[in-house]
């Protein structure tokens, strides 16, 4: 009785840090607005539509006038390359989190995130619980929204994964307490990325995440 007593304690309070949706239970971290965010108005391209970006978002949208905008100051900026970027990083960060080794990815993430996903592996490592996490796959991938600050300079797309994967939650005594590893969770993910188009730096960072 004792022990499940502390289970479920352990429980109540992990879900109470993480969230209690089914999926990546992180807390959602938002982007803080320093200076309100100034509307303009983009050609999507001279001469016609850039199937690059068309072919992600809608050409007369205001993500795509913003994309086309983002690639105006930075030629080399390419949507496509920079979704199948954000597929690699999703599933890095991710189980990066999950297996509490923030270090390997404090370059891809913005101070606010750290901030946030360290304060859940600390809770953990307080209560003694460990995650062990296998990553299946994503399953859909969609450029959400995008924004150009033009005096910045500052870019922002956001996007929105749909992904599986297993995790198992054990305390101290190496009980489970929490998942399986024949249950799938399905993920609802929306992250935010950013970069400053006329830096020399062409790595994007996490500044966000939601459902």
């Amino acid at each position: 009785m004792v022990l499940a007593g502390i289970a479920v304690f352990l429980i109540l309070r992990l879900r109470g840090v993480l969230g209690t949706r089914e999926g990546f239970e992180k807390p959602a971290v938002t982007r803080q607005e320093t200076t309100p965010r100034r509307k303009h108005d983009f050609d999507v391209i001279e001469g016609g539509p850039d199937l690059d970006i068309t072919d992600h978002v809608q050409a007369d949208s205001a993500a795509a006038k913003a994309l086309a905008a983002m690639k105006r100051v930075d030629p080399d900026f390419n949507v496509t390359e920079f979704l199948g970027g954000a597929r690699g990083a999703y599933e890095m960060i991710l189980m990066a989190f999950e297996n509490s080794d923030l270090d390997s990815i404090v370059p891809f993430i913005s101070h606010d995130v750290y901030e946030a996903f360290a304060s859940v592996v600390d809770d953990r490592q307080r209560q003694g619980l460990t995650v062990t996490a296998s990553f299946i796959g994503i399953s859909d991938m969609t450029l959400a929204h995008a924004e150009f600050d033009e005096a910045t300079k500052e870019g922002e797309v956001s996007v929105r994964f749909k992904s599986e994967m297993t995790s198992v939650v054990r305390n101290a005594e190496g009980e489970v307490v929490e998942g399986s590893t024949k249950e799938i969770k399905r993920l609802v993910d929306t992250w935010t990325f950013a970069r400053k188009m006329d830096a020399g730096d062409p790595n994007w960072k996490l500044v966000a995440t939601g459902e």
